[in-house]
């Protein structure tokens, strides 16, 4: 049997990472995390984000598809590269004049709890049936990738409940600054071809916009945009999450990187994701 990476078919992480529900959390995240001020500022700063948004997102995919479903080596290559990266990056406040390094803990503890958070609700709002104690185990094991972007894990959140006393202490220093309303204004309307708007308006307008409906209602209240009531936004999750599953997985897999094709060649049909293995 090959190298089953750093988490391993039995993880929660590994099935839950095949759900094609996975691409509106990321979308969530984005937008979660464009509300730290500090924390977006260094991305607009340090990357041209209309220009190469799309490339930014795959990349971002591909570093999650690595470190879930790749070798461990891979993984810490991986968790190296965005380690270099972030070490020669900075940003600059444009009010204080003050200097910066992406890279700093605070930062990067935002950006981790963002996306995980994102995922594990939308995970969980779309129908996917993870456990109060799968969902624990599943912020647990993301301790790992924490650890990869250079994170101490004595200041990273293990379970639901410390996620949750984490974001309450965040919240002050959140808001919705310009560059927020850039990511923002990104998203509902990414640059496209010409002869593709017809399809952005009537497709990923939705998603962005289930994405957006999402975030927790502090987010709204900051972007100031309502949205629909929770009750309704769980059943368009529902339904969306219904419909994406009905794409055939091993469609949806032959997209590129291909990260979970290669994972099951490795270590055998038998580690082939699939939801309902988490009700084991």
């Amino acid at each position: 049997m090959g190298d089953p990476g750093l988490f391993t078919p039995n993880s929660v992480t590994w099935q839950m990472h095949g759900d094609p529900i996975m691409w509106v959390a990321g979308i969530r995240a984005l937008y979660l995390q464009a509300l730290h001020p500090r924390a977006v500022r260094g991305v607009m700063q340090n990357s041209d984000f209309r220009r190469d948004a799309w490339g930014r997102l795959l990349r971002t995919a591909n570093f999650v598809g690595t470190i879930t479903y790749g070798t461990t080596e891979a993984a810490e290559k991986a968790g190296a590269r965005v380690r270099k990266i972030h070490s020669m990056l900075g940003a600059t406040d444009p009010d204080t004049g003050e200097r910066y390094g992406v890279d700093e803990p605070g930062l990067l503890l935002w950006v981790h709890c963002a996306e995980i958070d994102s995922y594990l609700q939308v995970a969980r709002r779309s129908g996917l049936r993870l456990s109060d104690a799968q969902a624990d185990r599943y912020i647990t094991e993301q301790r790992v990738s924490a650890r990869l972007v250079g994170l101490d894990l004595d200041a990273v959140p293990a379970n639901q409940e410390e996620m949750a006393e984490y974001f309450e202490k965040v919240r002050p220093e959140l808001a919705c600054g310009p560059e927020a309303r850039a990511v923002d204004d990104f998203l509902l309307r990414p640059p496209t071809h010409p002869l593709l708007i017809p399809a952005r308006e009537v497709l990923w307008r939705r998603v962005a916009q289930l994405a957006y409906a999402a975030l927790p209602p502090y987010a709204h209240e900051l972007y100031g945009r309502p949205a629909p009531g929770p009750a309704a936004v769980t059943r368009q999750l529902r339904a969306t999450g219904t419909l994406l599953r009905c794409v055939p997985a091993r469609l949806r897999w032959q997209l590129p990187p291909k990260h979970i094709l290669r994972a099951m060649a490795r270590l055998g049909p038998g580690s082939r994701p699939a939801p309902y293995k988490l009700g084991r």
